[in-house]
């Protein structure tokens, strides 16, 4: 496994591992003891970075990683995530929405800490910007934690730029987080200038599109009641109807290259800039694998031209998220 460096020095798999649907968003959670087996696995494979956040579950996402990765914390490195309004006691989402006080942000960690079984968190998320506190603020309080040794790296995700430099003014930010790939591409306009500019690292969630750039979901695909694909407008049967053309694209692309269209949708995305780590989530070994081989596909110039020529073509229907959600992003 190919190795990328996130900001100044946190060196990841080029290909890393979001854990989030093992717990929640797409479903039932997974049977535990597999999970555990899997990220074990993951680890022989290569990966070393595992992503998740006290909101997946909440709580159980961070409970799981922590048991399956604790015989191997030292040949891995985890990312977490605050700043939503979550009692940590109960688990309850409170009426606030976001919650990024530095007071929290500290509570927050030292929860994390207990739940991931480790002394540090290596790569420290604001999960969304909180409006009510000054990002200068947020920035503050994991400086505060990085000194004190409790966190390694700060991280934001969903953040507009003018939000990241700010932030980055008071504490270095190592990594950005936020939705990308051939069927959500927003971040090209003004998000990765910027990041090149600064020397901070990019970790695309949702790389696969969600899944639908698998080739394996079209508009008869029905989701389980609790998927969170059900709200997407971008996941309407109208909307996956019209946005096959993309999926059919990158198909052709797989056959010629003797690939799968996973692992062409995340080729593309390494083959974009050299500090973007993918973090595609799976709960079956099987795909792991297949994502791991996306590192081994190579596009020359003018295959990589020739495929952004192609998909910029295309008009995709449908928002990435649903409005209420869009309006908690900083983008």
């Amino acid at each position: 496994m190919q190795t990328c460096t996130l900001g100044k020095d946190l060196e990841v798999s080029a290909i890393s591992l979001g854990c989030m649907g093992m717990s929640s968003a797409y479903g039932p959670a997974a049977e535990k003891g597999e999970m555990i087996r899997m990220m074990r696995a993951a680890c022989e494979l290569g990966v070393t970075h595992f992503d998740t956040a006290e909101a997946y579950g909440p709580f159980a996402n961070e409970e799981l990683v922590g048991e399956a990765l604790q015989p191997i914390r030292d040949r891995v490195t985890i990312a977490t995530k605050f700043g939503f309004d979550i009692d940590l006691e109960t688990g309850a989402r409170l009426p606030g929405g976001t919650n990024s006080r530095p007071d929290h942000i500290k509570a927050v960690a030292e929860a994390a800490l207990r739940r991931l079984r480790t002394d540090h968190i290596d790569l420290f998320y604001q999960h969304r910007v909180d409006p009510k506190v000054p990002i200068e603020d947020v920035a503050g309080a994991v400086k505060e934690l990085i000194a004190a040794g409790k966190v390694r790296h700060f991280g934001m995700s969903e953040a507009a730029v003018q939000t990241i430099r700010r932030a980055h003014a008071v504490q270095p930010v190592t990594a950005v987080q936020s939705e990308y790939s051939l069927f959500y591409r927003g971040p090209e306009a003004e998000l990765l200038p910027a990041l090149e500019e600064l020397g901070i690292g990019f970790v695309p969630f949702s790389p696969l599109g969600a899944g639908f750039l698998t080739g394996k979901i079209d508009e008869t695909t029905t989701f389980d009641p609790t998927d969170f694909r059900n709200y997407v407008p971008r996941f309407t049967p109208e909307a996956r109807k019209a946005n096959m053309a993309l999926v059919d694209l990158v198909k052709a692309v797989a056959e010629a290259k003797q690939a799968t269209p996973a692992q062409i949708a995340l080729a593309w995305l390494l083959a974009q800039k050299p500090w973007i780590v993918p973090i595609p989530g799976t709960t079956k070994l099987h795909r792991l694998q297949e994502n791991l081989g996306a590192v081994l596909v190579e596009f020359t110039p003018e295959e990589l031209a020739n495929l952004d020529t192609a998909a910029s073509a295309l008009t995709l229907e449908g928002a990435r998220l649903p409005e209420a959600v869009l309006k908690m992003t900083g983008l």
